[in-house]
């Protein structure tokens, strides 16, 4: 379908922005993933699982819709993430939608597209000022982080218990979903370790084989996804600590898998295919007519324990 003419924001819209996270990761140059008579430029932040479950979401909606789709992975690099929008400023593609590397690196990235009048979609993240972008399709990542430790709060029954944190990269949306699991922790739960784990399995391992020899009493453990948690469950099990209830974040299948035998206690669906599919639905939409979609498109969080795995959304297409 061919794109209307385009409703692109002035250059003023991007000033001051001061960028806040209020949800939550191929290669160095564009890549043409799919024909249409529209084009969509997506800069990807990573290359984990998630990141790459939204990528294809982001594709196959938009082939859906008859729109052309460039790639490009910043790997997460701030620098990268700029030049990579440069670059789909130059292919003139009708939308970009971002999946940003780090909060900070976003006021720049807005200015740049807003100057050159190409409309800006993001995903995972919204700004302070919304004025300056076409939308946003978010998660709450502080809620994220509370509903974990909620589940924390009505587990432990009022005894004193103690916590460990692995979190992801520092900077972006782990600082989110750890500030939000911290925050509403029970008074009778006391953090005796809070590292960054990088989004790493490997890295993940490590910290987490230096915190159960420096607590050998943890009680829980927050990780900041799945993938890491596999590799803390490995760690923790592999010192003879397999009582250390794990609590996390994504709702992959393996992770379902994980609550429903017990290597996890909970984790939060936060589906990457839900939030490429909405980005993309609403901003073809609002080019089309800004009225036609929500400018930001709140992801809905759920909870998942051994009872209610069948509530899982679909994490990733095929």
């Amino acid at each position: 379908m061919p794109f209307p003419a385009r409703l692109r924001p002035g250059p003023a819209a991007a000033v001051a922005l001061g960028a806040t996270i209020v949800l939550s990761g191929c290669g160095a140059g564009a890549d043409s993933a799919s024909d249409g008579s529209g084009t969509l430029g997506f800069v990807n932040g990573d290359t984990s699982e998630f990141a790459m479950c939204l990528q294809k979401a982001v594709e196959t909606t938009a082939k859906t819709a008859g729109v052309k789709v460039y790639l490009a992975n910043s790997r997460m690099d701030p620098g990268k993430e700029l030049s990579n929008i440069e670059d789909m400023i130059s292919r003139d593609v009708d939308v970009l939608v971002v999946q940003t590397v780090n909060v900070d690196a976003l006021e720049g990235d807005i200015a740049k597209a807003a100057a050159a009048n190409v409309p800006i979609f993001l995903t995972s993240v919204a700004t302070d000022e919304v004025d300056g972008i076409l939308g946003a399709a978010v998660v709450d990542l502080g809620k994220l982080g509370a509903l974990d430790a909620g589940w924390i709060r009505k587990d432990a029954g009022g005894k004193p218990v103690d916590v460990g944190i692995v979190a992801g990269a520092p900077g972006a949306a782990s600082d989110l979903m750890v500030a939000g699991f911290a925050e509403a922790l029970p008074a009778n739960a006391k953090v005796v370790a809070n590292q960054p784990g990088m989004f790493n399995p490997v890295e993940a391992q490590s910290v987490a084989e230096n915190m159960i020899q420096a607590h050998p009493g943890l009680d829980y453990a927050f990780v900041a996804n799945e993938e890491m948690a596999f590799a803390v469950r490995k760690a923790f099990d592999e010192a003879g600590a397999k009582d250390v209830r794990i609590v996390t974040e994504n709702g992959t299948d393996k992770g379902l898998t994980a609550v429903k035998d017990g290597r996890f206690s909970v984790t939060v669906a936060n589906s990457p295919q839900v939030i490429g599919e909405t980005a993309v639905r609403n901003a073809v939409a609002r080019l089309d007519d800004e009225k036609r979609a929500d400018k930001i498109a709140r992801i809905p969080l759920t909870l998942i324990t051994k009872e209610n795995l069948d509530e899982a959304p679909q994490y990733c297409a095929p």
